[in-house]
């Protein structure tokens, strides 16, 4: 099951975080089809928040075909995102984190960090490059 926390300094409108958190659960392989959503009373609790905006939320993921509600049971995922295997997410999680530590090493901070990927990856993908 997902765990939704919020970040209310971010400027993110707070129903788009939830959104933008299961689909990062479905990249990551840590929600599956028939897996169920928190309900919107137990989001509500926990980040007191209003119900509207969790139901929102679930509007939007459903419109996108990612969940769907069954009334009385509660909101079910239908379909995951990305491509990769949970062992390769695993492997590739270990690789970039050696990766982190060098550039911790190295003095970067986190924000040099975020910058540095964020560029790496936009290159990467801009042009379809493959880097090595």
């Amino acid at each position: 099951m997902v765990v939704f926390h919020l970040d209310r300094g971010s400027g993110v409108a707070t129903y788009v975080q939830l959104v933008q958190q299961v689909k990062h659960a479905l990249r990551l392989g840590l929600l599956e089809p028939g897996d169920r959503l928190p309900t919107a009373k137990e989001v509500v609790a926990e980040l007191a928040i209003n119900p509207n905006t969790v139901l929102k939320a679930y509007r939007e993921l459903e419109r996108e075909g990612l969940v769907a509600g069954k009334p009385g049971l509660g909101t079910f995922v239908q379909r995951t995102l990305g491509g990769a295997s949970f062992a390769e997410h695993a492997r590739l999680r270990k690789s970039l984190n050696g990766w982190i530590v060098d550039a911790r090493e190295a003095g970067l901070v986190q924000e040099d960090v975020e910058a540095l990927f964020s560029s790496v990856v936009l290159d990467a993908f801009r042009g379809g490059e493959r880097t090595a």
